[in-house]
């Protein structure tokens, strides 16, 4: 069906979605039960931070079709687990046809979880991303509606790459916050909008 004034989808279910989310089913399944929602657990968000990192110049459909490999390559993201991982098994993973076979991106995941480790003695990672929430959400209508990063998100970058985080640059940093629902970039008028809790008024 054609998007009605506010750029969703009407599905076949009668529930409002945005066009990226109205087709795939593993798209709309994600959009429908987990983007938006709150990530408060330390694995749960340096997990995100990851993949977030290795969607970079890729589709968020890649990264979602490829996350079962990338949780058995990554020991189920337990940051305890991959600081471990040594440049053997850097070179192991380049080999990994399940996962995106990006040695840097494959050592910012190692990196990654050696600085939420360290970061445990600061408050932890939980409480210093989510102490970049900002104080309104945007309310798109359309795609187009949508930024691609923010003041918050260009802080949160800053602020993890001093904490010794890689490949968080800002728009990789606004994408989290959508997915984690630190903003709420429901378009108005998906079934979605105003679902995190976060944002009761959002919608």
């Amino acid at each position: 069906m054609p998007p009605d004034d506010h750029g969703v989808l009407l599905g076949g279910d009668g529930l409002a979605r945005p066009a990226w989310a109205s087709s795939d089913p593993l798209l709309r399944d994600y959009y429908d039960h987990e983007w938006g929602m709150p990530v408060r657990d330390e694995q749960g968000l340096y997990e995100r931070i990851c993949l977030e990192g290795f969607q970079a110049g890729l589709s968020w459909a890649t990264i979602l079709r490829k996350r079962p490999a990338f949780r058995t390559a990554f020991a189920g993201f337990n940051p305890d687990a991959v600081a471990q991982f040594t440049d053997a098994d850097v070179e192991r993973l380049l080999q990994d046809a399940g996962i995106v076979r990006n040695r840097l991106k494959i050592r910012a995941a190692v990196t990654n979880a050696r600085a939420t480790l360290s970061l445990r003695q600061d408050g932890g990672l939980v409480d210093f991303v989510w102490r970049f929430q900002p104080e309104a959400t945007p309310r798109p209508r359309t795609h187009a509606d949508i930024p691609t990063q923010s003041a918050e998100s260009i802080a949160l970058s800053k602020g993890l790459r001093k904490k010794g985080f890689a490949f968080v640059g800002p728009t990789t940093m606004f994408a989290l916050m959508e997915a984690i629902g630190m903003v709420d970039t429901h378009l108005v008028g998906s079934h979605r909008r105003g679902s995190s809790g976060i944002w009761p008024d959002a919608g």
